[in-house]
């Protein structure tokens, strides 16, 4: 039997998948490492962490290992997107690395509109600039820590840097560096014209290939400390949305993916590189070669429902928290919440809005608030929804994954709110899936992603939209959608509150 092993490096741990050729997953190991807050919105990692809890996991998983190392056959990652990696000449980490959800550069993103004009910048990268991307970090370093920045040789993403620390070999694929604003995704090659807008010399940027593509073998010292063998093809891997969406499938169009993590993210295949979204949703890179996926971000998805069973049911776990919820009609009894409990992405892009709960009656139960919660998360991820259905795609089947699809009416919920049909996998391993399948693609296991797809992955069970449901929640989404604008000014003004 042959294997090929998935790395997903994720913002608190790196997650270890050890695949057989059936898709079976037959070991999993999981490492966590902190993050680094030196003050209010920094967020920082020391990439030595991903390399020794990565190289502590694989030793673990091979000390598992009943086979031989020559069984595995491949590895390849999956990482957390945007997070900037600096090296020098010698290809020392030059600082910590600053991460996706660091949001220090709101001047810096200001800069690139003034510098490029927003058109521009979406007509080369087709996203805004936000803070959670990597050039907005590049000039906050060149700014800020210049003797640092003329250091710099290279910049690297999370798990390109971990990579080259197993092969000696630097590069990035194009899922990931489609997040780093540098990159015309369309022509699928470094913006030159950007870099020198910028004075960023072109260097800085590594060589690009594709997801699948073999980059090397495991270095000697790698191989000793971990046990895996020296032969082991490494394949470069993907961004961990590009990952999530070839782990659950999405590989052909019509395909859309729901993911319930902390945060929450809807994403669509497309086979063209042309459309137009506005910068109202990302639009990058697939990990497989010539296509992309448009992509909608709910902040505070996952995190709304756990903010909520901490402050007020710390003592219950999620399934006590929802167990009733079943019991409550679609609406609950009135009662709306909005999720924007850390600002939001899709489809405003506002770091100030803040929630609400809205409609609150002496009537209402824990029950209610619980079901008001799941509902207002679905309804913003139903924007990112609408968003792509305005723009004439065909949105009738998604593949639910994360914390979402593990509640039946929280499900059934998803259904009745997209209008369309749901699709629960049997074995749902993520991004980590996605980076095995890579690595299985890229040994030649099969033709294409899709077959290796077709041959990995079931669909455990399909909900279906309940009519009257639908009929009630497209009224409720209706006001849902009012209380942005409602509240924007309100949430501006208590801004001033805030501690």
């Amino acid at each position: 039997m042959k294997y090929v092993i998935g790395v997903d490096l994720g913002t608190s741990a790196v997650k270890i998948l050890l695949v057989n050729q059936q898709g079976e997953v037959c070991k999993e190991i999981s490492k966590s490492y902190p993050l680094i807050i030196e003050k209010s919105g920094y967020s920082e990692q020391n990439p030595e962490e991903w390399i020794e809890k990565t190289t502590a996991g694989l030793a673990e998983l091979m000390e598992q290992f009943d086979g031989k190392p020559d069984d595995i056959e491949g590895i390849s990652f999956s990482g957390q997107m945007h997070g900037l990696v600096l090296l020098d000449q010698e290809n020392k980490v030059l600082r910590n690395a600053i991460l996706w959800n660091d949001t220090r550069t709101t001047k810096q993103c200001e800069q690139i509109y003034e510098t490029a004009g927003k058109q521009k910048l979406l007509e080369i990268t087709k996203n805004p600039a936000l803070e959670g991307f990597t050039l907005p970090k590049l000039l906050w370093v060149k700014e800020h820590e210049p003797e640092i920045f003329m250091k710099s040789h290279t910049f690297m993403l999370p798990k390109d840097y971990l990579r080259y620390r197993m092969t000696g070999n630097i590069h990035m694929e194009y899922s990931d560096a489609a997040g780093t604003l540098l990159l015309n995704v369309a022509k699928r090659e470094w913006s030159h014209e950007l870099l020198n807008l910028f004075d960023l010399t072109p260097n800085l940027c590594p060589p690009l290939v594709e997801s699948h593509s073999y980059v090397g073998t495991i270095k000697e010292d790698f191989s000793s400390r971990t046990g895996l063998s020296k032969a082991t093809k490494v394949f470069a891997g993907g961004a961990d949305n590009a990952c999530g969406a070839i782990g659950a499938g999405i590989l052909s169009d019509g395909k859309t993916l729901c993911s319930i993590g902390t945060s929450g993210v809807v994403l669509s295949y497309e086979k063209q590189n042309d459309l137009d979204f506005e910068g109202r949703v990302h639009y990058f890179n697939h990990g497989e070669e010539n296509t992309y996926y448009t992509m909608g971000v709910t902040l505070a998805a996952g995190h709304s429902l756990s903010w909520f069973k901490d402050t007020f049911s710390k003592s219950q776990d999620f399934d006590d928290l929802l167990k009733d919820v079943d019991q409550v009609a679609p609406g609950s009894n009135g009662l709306l919440f909005t999720p924007y409990i850390a600002g939001e992405r899709t489809p405003y892009a506002d770091s100030t809005i803040r929630g609400s709960f809205i409609g609150i009656d002496a009537a209402h139960e824990k029950k209610h608030f619980a079901r008001a919660v799941l509902e207002g998360i679905t309804f913003s991820l139903n924007d990112s929804i609408e968003i792509f259905r305005n723009s004439g795609k065909t949105i009738d089947s998604i593949i639910s994954i994360g914390g979402g699809a593990k509640n039946e009416t929280w499900l059934q919920m998803q259904a009745d709110i997209f209008n369309c049909k749901i699709e629960k996998l049997n074995s749902e391993q993520g991004p980590g899936m996605g980076a095995a399948m890579l690595a299985a693609y890229g040994c030649g296991w099969f033709s294409s992603l899709k077959e290796c797809a077709d041959h990995f992955l079931q669909s455990a069970k399909v909900y279906y939209p309940i009519p009257e449901n639908v009929e009630t929640y497209n009224k409720i989404f209706a006001i849902y959608k009012q209380v942005y604008s409602q509240t924007k000014s309100l949430n501006e003004e208590l801004r001033a509150f805030r501690k």
